[in-house]
């Protein structure tokens, strides 16, 4: 994977670090700003984590694990997505990054994606995460 790109969004919240990491790993929160998405996963490093809903008409449901979690200030996670087009195999998972990093009043939200194939890709997703933190600040501010 080493010659795969990497996605980078990131913007400040005025939350506390504990409400943007809730965010991260609360069903509730997540279907509010990550595009009506049903998340469902013990939360624990190693499980297993889906996400499910309707995109532009059409039903998914992607999945990955929990590779890293650090309360208040990161959860790591593979991700793959049904609609890629792609094979199930692990080359075929991204990583998925969410950070959490106090400053002052606010609390700066970092999401990295990697895996990603060309420059292209590499726009879509930042336009995307970037739309998902727009959502997230409208939901915790």
């Amino acid at each position: 994977m080493a010659n795969k790109l990497w996605a980078r969004a990131s913007t400040r919240i005025r939350a506390s670090q504990a409400l943007v990491f809730q965010a991260f790993t609360d069903p509730e929160l997540i279907k509010q700003y990550l595009f009506g998405t049903n998340a469902s996963s013990d939360w624990k490093q190693g499980s297993d984590i889906t996400y499910q809903g309707e995109w532009e008409g059409k039903k998914y449901l992607d999945k990955g694990k929990i590779i890293a979690i650090e309360p208040d200030r990161l959860l790591h996670t593979t991700y793959f997505s049904g609609m890629s087009g792609k094979e199930d195999k692990p080359e075929n998972y991204a990583n998925v990054i969410y950070t959490a990093e106090p400053a002052g009043e606010e609390t700066i939200v970092t999401i990295t994606q990697d895996n990603i194939d060309d420059a292209a890709g590499v726009k879509h997703m930042e336009e995307n995460w970037n739309k998902v933190l727009e959502q997230m600040k409208k939901v915790l501010e």
